[in-house]
């Protein structure tokens, strides 16, 4: 019986072939569609004509997409939405995350999961449930509006009719920074235990030692120690949110909503190449975004650099 002849590979060559797999499918998913998107956005191509219908157009794709009213608006409206949904993530997760370390030990990780869970459902079942929740007759949330009226002092403040969440443009942008919030802050709250979880317990025994009290500890050992967390954070923050698509797509249906309050820069592009086939604009703005993105981290990169650090 013969036995199967083997294969071996030259310890020069076996890297190569190891990594090739890999290497074959960033090329055909990713740097492929990257350099055809490049090369899209300086022709004009309607893609049911073919690619023989392309033709070159050098800038006009840019020029469109910096004198087009609608790609402003929606970058306003993502600039909104990052902001409004970004900035409290923080501002929440970083105080609560220093809360359940400090005061769960055994129910910890409940805890955490409980937190985490939003950020691996189904964005499609949390859109449901949303809907149902801003509903303007039979939502919950209206529903606690009205309860809240019949307080003698905050009764005054609340409004006196249900309101439209997703109905008027004033109310979209709202309505979708919340659900970005609640998606998001759990995983937030997981980066920031991590970080926390780092800290050697000395430095806070020796400022409890000092007589520092536990606000002192919180400004002067977990904050500058979290700032590396903060910075990958904040970064994830800003390139998520400048990129938000599917919650604003699936609450205004794919449309934006009334007014096109809740049309993000996303949404547009994906409107611009698939409703309107004009694929060479899409991939122009695209790459307007990817350098906004990339200016954006860089600036986030220099307010979270060391005070007198070169570069």
């Amino acid at each position: 019986m013969k036995l199967p002849i083997t294969l071996r590979l030259s310890p020069r060559w076996a890297p190569y072939v190891l990594l090739s797999p890999f290497v074959i499918l960033f090329a055909v998913f990713g740097l492929f569609p990257l350099s055809f998107s490049l090369y899209l956005a300086f022709q004009s191509w309607e893609p049911t004509s073919g690619l023989e219908a392309m033709s070159f157009v050098g800038f006009d794709n840019f020029s469109f997409a910096l004198q087009d009213a609608w790609f402003w608006k929606s970058l306003g409206n993502t600039g909104w939405l990052a902001l409004a949904s970004g900035l409290p993530q923080h501002l929440v997760a970083i105080p609560l995350a220093v809360f359940i370390h400090t005061s769960f030990t055994r129910l910890r990780d409940g805890v955490v999961g409980a937190y985490f869970l939003p950020y691996i459902t189904s964005t499609v079942a949390i859109a449901i449930m949303f809907s149902s929740l801003f509903s303007t007759d039979f939502g919950l949330v209206n529903l606690g509006l009205a309860s809240l009226r019949e307080w003698p002092l905050i009764g005054a403040l609340m409004p006196q009719a249900p309101i439209d969440w997703l109905g008027r443009p004033e109310n979209i942008k709202p309505a979708i920074a919340v659900i970005v919030f609640w998606r998001y802050v759990g995983f937030n709250v997981v980066l920031y235990l991590a970080a926390l979880q780092t800290i050697p317990k000395d430095l806070y025994e020796a400022a409890t030692m000092d007589g520092a009290g536990r606000w002192q500890q919180f400004r002067f050992i977990t904050l500058p120690s979290l700032k590396p967390m903060i910075y990958f954070g904040v970064t994830l923050s800003v390139i998520g949110g400048l990129q938000l698509f599917e919650e604003p797509f699936i609450l205004t249906g794919g449309r934006g909503g009334s007014d096109q309050a809740g049309m993000t820069t996303a949404i547009y592009l994906y409107r611009m190449a698939f409703d309107f086939n004009d694929f060479g604009a899409a991939s122009a703005m695209s790459w307007l975004m990817f350098l906004m993105v990339a200016l954006l981290t860089w600036l986030t990169n220099r307010a979270f650099r060391p005070r007198g650090a070169g570069g």
